[in-house]
């Protein structure tokens, strides 16, 4: 999730292709679809293009907000979405690409020295306690995301835009095991 998070934050725009007129019609109410294999992916993504959305005063309605994990995920499920809420244009997202690489990466010791004099002239006690945490990992993650814009009253495409990320996760950033 944080890959496609990140994804969404910090794209550039690889290609866009706009229909002739199409582009120029204002959309008032927007079904959102991302197609995933994962029910939580898909809802996680949805959620954060109808807030985007939202915030730009565009109605929106995810797709998973009207399924569950058992719906099946065909033509005829989201044109039963479609009419259900009167949606006048489709936005469909799907992943293009995916490449993550990871890196093991050794974790800086820490260590503690305590010196202490002896009963002899010139010799000293050293105590030396080292502390080793585990080794990390550092990804790289390439993310490329196609989405189209589909129009309700021509069914076809108006436009669709392919972006593309590049995301980099250090070991010392927060991990949720």
């Amino acid at each position: 999730m944080t890959v496609m998070l990140g994804a969404c934050a910090g794209t550039q725009v690889a290609t866009t292709q706009n229909s002739a007129g199409a582009s120029d019609a204002r959309y008032g109410n927007i079904l959102v679809i991302f197609l995933a294999d994962s029910f939580d992916s898909r809802r996680y993504l949805e959620t954060e293009i109808v807030k985007q959305l939202t915030e730009r005063g565009i109605s929106a309605v995810r797709s998973t907000s009207m399924m569950d994990s058992r719906t099946p995920v065909s033509r005829e499920t989201f044109l039963a979405m479609v009419d259900e809420i009167k949606a006048d244009a489709v936005l469909v997202t799907q992943i293009a690409d995916l490449q993550s690489t990871g890196k093991v990466v050794d974790m800086n010791p820490q260590a503690t020295y305590n010196i202490t004099p002896t009963y002899y002239y010139n010799v000293w006690g050293v105590d030396l306690t080292e502390y080793k945490e585990p080794q990390a990992v550092n990804f790289e993650h390439k993310l490329a995301l196609a989405t189209q814009m589909y129009s309700v009253e021509t069914k076809g495409v108006v436009w669709a835009i392919e972006s593309r990320a590049n995301i980099q996760q250090g070991f010392d950033e927060e991990r949720k095991y």
